[in-house]
């Protein structure tokens, strides 16, 4: 089931609103911030809105497997302190990113 209270984009990037006011790396909207290495690849991470790097979890370093068994919980990977609050309201939103996802060949 995919959260209702989260806004996505067709990368499969997702934002919750979290307020973080701490200073960070300043990042723009489809900017890379990461990847994840597999066995067989190696993802881009882009961000979908814009701001300042506020929080990195951490626990990902010893515990990667969470990002793949919990990515809505505590596979969380960044938080960000929007710049633009607007360009969350170009994201999709939960029914939106369902029927996106419903029109990709898997």
């Amino acid at each position: 089931m995919i959260p209702k209270d989260l806004r996505y984009n067709q990368e499969h990037e997702w934002v919750r609103f979290i307020d973080m006011p701490k200073p960070g790396a300043v990042v723009k909207a489809g900017q890379q911030i990461g990847e994840v290495e597999s066995t067989k690849t190696t993802s881009t991470i882009y961000t979908p809105v814009s701001g300042a790097i506020a929080k990195i979890n951490t626990d990902l370093k010893d515990h990667p497997e969470v990002v793949n068994s919990d990515p809505y919980g505590k596979g969380w990977m960044v938080v960000i302190d929007l710049s633009n609050v607007g360009e969350v309201e170009q994201l999709m939103t939960a029914a939106q990113y369902e029927a996106f996802l419903s029109t990709q060949k898997h």
